[in-house]
């Protein structure tokens, strides 16, 4: 496989970064997670991260080489960090439990396939068209499909942050599965948190990833997108990769995973942590952390382009 791929997040106006992304790959499939935990209730970062992990992991111990029912696993690994945040709640006592949005996106064989809970969305990008985007699991979502709402209202309306589906929620949540998509090189896929989506519109982010490499390109929308919100700007997340298939591209910064070992999984999803009694009332992984994740991953792509381009 060979790819592109880049991530950063923004704390925004915010006092803590409730949101959390990473991805994993071996030689045959790559997972691409964002969490963004709510702040309407406790400890919305420790949803995100444990629901970021608890996926990650389940991805580690099933891509041997590849996931062999991707749709099940998205589903399957969902629930799965639903109910490990349900008991991280009553190991520690907490009046409620603490929830999250999720969108995930499984990538093997040059195909795509995603799932999402919330209105953390995904966007599938060929040539700077939007070919999809998730739907958001929200009230305004709903009222503009039963013809209630124009569309044009989704950044304005005061029901757009009403959700009515996420992990952590006293119900099951409802996994809702993309049907399998056929990726050619070139194709972006981004993930983003709604401090991203809710403020640019889609014709942009489609735009800026078609005019930019995505090194570029995300860093910028989210500089964007806190520069307008400004002291009210929500976090702002986003992952991006350029599929690339078996076809080098010019003027792009290339993975390649064919010469990694065979069993080996490359990932910057937070390891598991053992949580006491401070961790709840601070930020799990602080600015600084982030940063310096940050700068890790561009030194790892420098290095991946540097050997790619030799073969």
């Amino acid at each position: 496989m060979r790819f592109s791929v880049y991530q950063e997040s923004h704390i925004g106006g915010r006092k803590v970064n409730q949101d959390r992304m990473g991805y994993s790959f071996t030689r045959n499939t790559i997972l691409l997670l964002l969490a963004d935990g709510m702040g309407g209730h406790i400890l919305g970062e420790m949803a995100a991260a444990l629901a970021m992990q608890t996926i990650g992991n389940l991805f580690q111990q099933q891509a041997h080489p590849m996931i062999g029912r991707p749709e099940r696993f998205l589903e399957d690994s969902f629930l799965a960090a639903h109910n490990e945040i349900h008991r991280y709640r009553v190991m520690n006592d907490l009046p409620e439990t603490p929830r999250t949005t999720i969108v995930a996106c499984l990538i093997q064989n040059g195909h795509a396939y995603w799932a999402h809970c919330g209105d953390s969305r995904l966007y599938w990008i060929r040539n700077g068209q939007i070919l999809l985007r998730t739907k958001d699991h929200s009230r305004l979502e709903t009222l503009i499909a039963q013809g209630k709402v124009d569309p044009s209202e989704r950044h304005i309306h005061p029901d757009r942050n009403k959700l009515f589906n996420c992990l952590g929620a006293p119900n099951a949540p409802i996994v809702e599965l993309s049907r399998r998509a056929s990726l050619q090189a070139g194709d972006v896929i981004l993930l983003c948190s709604d401090g991203l989506w809710g403020v640019l519109p889609d014709y942009m982010l489609a735009q800026r990833l078609h005019d930019h490499t995505i090194v570029r390109a995300v860093p910028e929308l989210i500089q964007s997108a806190v520069d307008i919100a400004g002291k009210q700007s929500d976090n702002v997340t986003a992952l991006a990769m350029m599929w690339e298939g078996d076809d080098k591209l010019e003027n792009s910064t290339v993975i390649s995973t064919n010469t990694l070992p065979i069993g080996s999984v490359t990932t910057t999803i937070q390891a598991p942590f053992d949580v006491d009694s401070e961790t709840l009332d601070s930020d799990v992984f602080n600015d600084a952390e982030i940063e310096k994740a940050i700068a890790e991953i561009r030194t790892a792509i420098n290095k991946s382009s540097r050997v790619t381009n030799k073969n």
